[in-house]
């Protein structure tokens, strides 16, 4: 039960990271931007950069759903899917975000 509670609350705390994302705040909890000189920090589109955090939190959420439900059913397979989805997501957005470019200001 303590572990079902546990993943429940990463669960509403990948959430609420991705609602705060996702109105362009919480950027000092980036980390690399946060420690930015201010110079640095102007070089890039810091909405664009909370706006996809906030996606990619979105999508650790539902990456711990079915973790979530493979504990609470007893279910092996769907919890290691769960986690395997979880680091296939952390994989894709590093790549994505380190590459490209994206948020930088043009």
């Amino acid at each position: 039960m303590g572990l079902l509670l546990a993943e429940l609350a990463v669960t509403a705390l990948f959430v609420g990271l991705g609602v705060l994302f996702s109105k362009g705040k919480g950027a000092f909890l980036i980390a690399g931007y946060n420690t930015m000189s201010k110079e640095k920090k102007a070089r890039y589109d810091k909405n664009a950069l909370c706006r996809f955090m906030g996606r990619l939190m979105f999508a650790l959420a539902a990456c711990w759903v079915p973790v979530a439900l493979g504990t609470a059913l007893g279910l092996g397979w769907l919890y290691g899917a769960g986690i395997a989805a979880y680091l296939l997501v952390i994989a894709g957005g590093l790549i994505y975000a380190n590459t490209g470019h994206r948020f930088q200001n043009r």
